[in-house]
């Protein structure tokens, strides 16, 4: 349907000086409009209520921040499924004294599997101290625990739900229901792009064969927002972003001049006074699908990297080869000026991705295993590059694990909605530091708890964005990414 904004449409005699728009908005009682709105993805118009020019003729062009910061760019390495916190980076020594014990009090609602409630179990993992920092940590991290002085890790992290897909969304988008953007999205929409050639939103995901996380394209959905601001996902197989390659039968100047009459019909549409922030979207998108068919294929080569840059990912591990080419794929759309990367490691659930409701030594084992050197090599490299001072680093997944063991052959450990650590590197944040705790058997989060509003709100902040003033008029009121809440967790930044 036509945009609120076009404003009242005079009528004149059918036929005189019709363009395509208008002979389609006129005919048929105006089903032929509503197919265009169909293919257009039409939406009615929303305006901006940020400062920065709002949408203009490059929706993705660079904005100023709301006040200086360090973080140019985000990786965000998603470990999905949910990591156990007692099992990596948050050493819970009392595990072991009330190994096997009935934890008396304990609400059997908490995890998802209320009728498998074992007892109290300790990590099957050794733990000792690293760094300047006497960090503890797993031994599941042997290199990634080589750089604990450049991380801050946040302990006392909790969300509202326990179950996979609305925590997701949670952690994603600030709700636990569909349909509001991703942090990306608001990220690209505050900032913009510093690459005309490439997306500012791209998402990688486990090309095993082991699926997408639940609730699918959703995480990584704009919302509201304009189309422009989603995530490009990158295929798990083949061409790493469909009809990325030009049609054999067009030659370079024949694109480019049906791109030409393509953008020279919709800005006749726009000129004449009808403001649609999604055609200008699509519009731009056109254009930066030309442009990508030229940058993208060079960004995602990693073949002309040196074999010592592939050592150090672990590019030829074949337990983390698939992790390790996209923490490098990442390291090269920074260098490149993507502004935000988010990689899921694992699948849909369970056994596929950190969900280790069974055998959690196995499962947790492996996923390390698969993650522990690409993410060493990537703040390794980043490093020695001077990128990671430009480049905040944040690992989290949905939600942590409970401290008691889930019954079953191998024992595992259910979802834990009230305790789970996050830790950042880079981008302006302090290393070395610790934030918030846990009780005893990092069962809740009960010192300087950080909620996931609190922590969206800190994320905003390194890359210089007051999460209190990057709004969007939708439906008549102001939306932001954390919504009423969220403080930032100061202690974290340098």
């Amino acid at each position: 349907m036509p945009s609120k904004t076009q404003g009242t449409r005079h009528p004149q005699p059918f036929g005189a000086g019709l363009n395509r728009r208008d002979f389609l908005q006129r005919s048929g009682s105006g089903f032929g409009a509503l197919a265009l709105g169909a293919l257009l993805g039409e939406a009615p118009a929303r305006t901006s209520a940020i400062t920065h020019p709002a949408f203009g003729t490059n929706p993705l062009a660079a904005h100023p921040s709301h006040f200086p910061a360090k973080a140019k760019s985000v990786i965000w390495l998603f470990m999905n499924g949910g990591q156990s916190q007692v099992d990596t980076w948050d050493y819970k020594p009392a595990l072991a004294k009330w190994d096997g014990k009935e934890f008396e009090g304990f609400d059997k609602n908490t995890g998802f599997f209320t009728e498998q409630v074992g007892p109290l179990m300790q990590s099957p993992f050794a733990f000792r101290q690293f760094g300047r920092s006497g960090t503890w940590a797993s031994e599941i991290f042997p290199k990634l625990a080589g750089h604990v002085d450049d991380m801050a890790f946040i302990h006392s992290c909790f969300t509202a739900t326990n179950n996979h897909s609305p925590a997701l969304f949670q952690m994603n988008t600030g709700m636990s229901r569909m349909g509001f953007p991703c942090l990306g999205s608001w990220t690209t929409y505050g900032l913009g792009s510093e690459s005309e050639n490439l997306p500012a939103f791209i998402v990688m995901y486990d090309t095993l064969g082991r699926g997408v996380p639940k609730g699918h394209a959703q995480n990584w959905g704009a919302g509201f927002l304009p189309g422009v601001f989603q995530g490009t996902a990158l295929n798990a197989q083949g061409s790493p972003i469909d009809n990325l390659e030009r049609d054999p039968r067009m030659s370079d100047s024949q694109q480019r001049s049906q791109l030409d009459l393509i953008n020279h019909l919709n800005h006749r549409f726009l000129n004449a006074g009808r403001e649609e922030p999604e055609l200008r979207a699509r519009i731009e998108s056109f254009e930066l699908a030309y442009r990508m068919q030229m940058a993208a294929p060079e960004a995602l080569d990693i073949s002309s990297e040196s074999e010592s840059i592939r050592t150090l990912y672990g590019v030829n591990d074949q337990r983390c080869t698939h992790f390790a080419r996209q923490c490098l794929m990442a390291r090269r759309l920074v260098e490149r000026g993507t502004r935000f990367i988010q990689i899921y490691s694992g699948g849909m659930a369970n056994e596929r991705s950190w969900d280790g409701h069974v055998d959690i030594a196995g499962n947790h084992r492996q996923f390390a295993g698969e993650t522990d050197t690409p993410i060493a090599g990537l703040l390794t490299d980043l490093k020695q590059r001077g990128l990671l001072d430009s480049t905040l680093v944040l690992c989290a997944g949905e939600f942590g694990r409970l401290p008691l063991s889930q019954k079953s052959a191998k024992p595992g450990r259910d979802h834990n909605p009230h305790a789970f650590t996050t830790w950042m590197a880079g981008g302006g944040v302090q290393g070395g530091v610790h934030h918030g705790e846990t009780d005893e058997l990092g069962h809740k989060a009960v010192v300087d708890r950080v909620s996931i509003n609190d922590l969206h709100a800190t994320i905003l902040h390194l890359i210089g964005m007051d999460h209190k003033q990057l709004v969007y008029r939708h439906n008549g009121r102001d939306f932001r990414l954390t919504d009423v809440a969220g403080e930032v967790v100061r202690k974290i930044i340098a």
